[in-house]
C-alpha cells in the first residue's frame, strides 16, 4: 500500500508520466461494469485515459507473465497476481473486493438451499461451471464441490465429472456482445444450473428475468477475494488508477455493483 501510495503522489508532480497515454488495465470479466464506471470517473477527475482489457484472470496472468505490455491487474482472486508478483513482474497485490458464489436456474426450475445440492447431482441436470485455472470463477466452483463432499460422500466426485466448463477458457464460446454469458448459456439451454458470481444477478435480472438466483446454503457457501496489483514497468499515472480503485469513491462504486469493499469507511450504527 504505501508503495502505491507514493507512487500515486509522485504522479501528481508535473513532467512525470506521459499525460494522454492511456493507462492499460488488465481485469476480470466479472469486474466490467464496475470497471467501466471506476475508469469514467477516473477519467473525468484526472483527464487520463483508460484503456481496459477483460477477461479471465487466469488468462490475463498468462498473457502478462508472457510479456504483454500492462499496468494494473484486476484479479478474481488473490493468487494470480500474486504469481506476478513471485515472478518480479508486480508489486504486492492487494485486496479490493469480494464476491460470492450463487447458484442460477434456468426458467422453469426451482430448488432451495435445502435441495440444491441433490439438484446438482441429478443426472439429468445440466450443471454449468466456468473452467478452473483459467478462470477463479470455476476454481470457485470447485471448491463448491469439494464442500458438498462432506454433506454426501462421493458428491464431489460426481459434480466434477459432470461440469461443464462452459465458460472462462481459451477456447469458451463467447456470448453475444452486450449479453450475460451466464444468463446466455441459460437461456439457449447449455446449462439448467449455473454456479457462477452473485454480482451476476443485476444484469440478468435486466436480461433474463425468469432466471432465479439462489445463494449457496452455508455448508457450500464460497467467497472470492479479489486482489489489485500494478506491474512494475507501470507508469506513474497506472499507480494514480489503482489508488482510485482502492480510494471510497471508487469502492463505493464498486459496491453499487453488488461487490463488497473492503476499503469503504466504517458507517456509525
Amino acid at each position: 500500500m504505501r508503495r502505491l501510495l507514493l507512487a500515486a503522489l509522485a504522479a501528481l508532480m508535473p513532467g512525470l508520466g506521459a499525460a494522454h497515454e492511456p493507462v492499460l488495465l488488465h481485469a476480470a470479466g466479472s469486474l466490467r461494469a464496475a470497471l467501466t464506471e471506476i475508469a469514467q470517473a477516473f477519467e473525468g477527475e484526472t483527464r487520463l485515459p483508460v484503456k481496459p482489457s477483460f477477461g479471465a484472470s487466469g488468462l490475463l496472468r498468462d498473457r502478462l507473465a508472457g510479456g504483454e505490455t500492462g499496468e494494473v491487474f484486476a484479479s478474481a482472486n488473490m493468487e494470480h497476481p500474486q504469481a506476478l508478483g513471485r515472478a518480479g513482474l508486480a508489486g504486492p497485490t492487494v485486496l479490493f473486493a469480494r464476491n460470492e458464489l450463487c447458484a442460477f436456474l434456468r426458467p422453469g426450475m426451482a430448488a432451495t438451499g435445502a435441495t440444491l445440492l441433490d439438484l446438482m447431482l441429478d443426472p439429468k441436470v445440466r450443471l454449468g461451471t466456468s473452467t478452473p485455472k483459467a478462470d477463479p470463477s470455476g476454481d470457485y466452483a470447485f471448491a463448491v464441490f469439494a464442500r458438498a463432499d462432506a454433506m454426501k460422500p462421493g458428491a464431489r466426485a460426481a459434480l466434477e465429472a459432470k461440469a461443464l466448463k462452459l465458460t472462462g477458457g481459451p477456447d469458451s464460446t463467447p456470448a453475444p456482445d452486450g449479453l450475460n454469458v451466464y444468463g446466455h448459456k441459460l437461456a439457449n439451454g447449455e446449462a439448467d444450473i449455473f454456479l457462477a458470481y452473485c454480482t451476476n444477478a443485476r444484469p440478468l435480472a435486466k436480461e433474463q428475468p425468469g432466471i432465479a438466483m439462489l445463494r449457496l446454503p452455508d455448508r457450500l457457501a464460497v467467497g472470492a477475494d479479489y486482489g489489485l496489483s500494478v506491474l512494475d514497468r507501470a507508469s506513474p499515472n497506472g499507480y494514480r488508477l489503482a489508488m482510485f480503485i482502492l480510494s471510497p469513491r471508487g469502492q463505493a462504486i464498486l459496491a453499487s455493483h453488488g461487490f463488497a469493499a473492503p476499503g469503504l469507511p466504517r458507517t456509525e450504527p
